[in-house]
């Protein structure tokens, strides 16, 4: 059986065209119904929302329930928006400014329903995914949280 909503947490860099390409293979086995693919790539940023420099970004999180927050957030985008497939890639660990952090993709039958099911992924993966985020620079480490634009944007989709 196809898998048609699928979370991965990577513990290592992984590459967001190849990912795409595995994407892109896996709807096109399924048939000629999609004609609409997104996606979207994350990356760790050099500088915090302060603008203060960032050596590293550190996300911890706990094995089973971070893939159970993603995995629902998969199958919520693929029931809500008519998507045939979704996929969410997340890194957790240490990350330095410029790799890809989160790959999403969605696939569907029309643009629109893609373009929102990305967008839907993103905004709840930013606010409800199982991660503790800790960014570490020349200033020390801190913890990050949602900011409340993040919430404003997870507020717009109604689930």
């Amino acid at each position: 059986m196809m898998v048609r909503a699928a979370a991965t947490l990577a513990q290592h860099p992984f590459d967001p065209g190849q990912a795409l390409a595995d994407f892109i293979a896996q709807v096109g086995t399924a048939g000629a119904r999609d004609g609409a693919i997104v996606s979207f790539v994350g990356l760790a940023r050099g500088a915090g929302t302060d603008g203060a420099s960032v050596n590293q970004l550190r996300l911890d999180s706990y094995r089973g329930a971070t893939l159970a927050s993603m995995q629902g957030i998969a199958e919520a985008a693929l029931a809500q928006f008519g998507a045939s497939h979704v996929a969410v890639i997340h890194r957790a660990g240490l990350l330095t400014p410029g790799e890809p952090i989160v790959f999403a993709a969605a696939a569907a039958p029309h643009r629109r329903a893609a373009f929102d099911a990305a967008d839907y992924l993103m905004d709840r993966l930013k606010t409800d995914a199982i991660f503790w985020k800790c960014e570490e620079g020349p200033g020390g480490r801190r913890w990050i949280e949602p900011s409340a634009d993040d919430q404003r944007a997870r507020d717009r989709w109604s689930d």
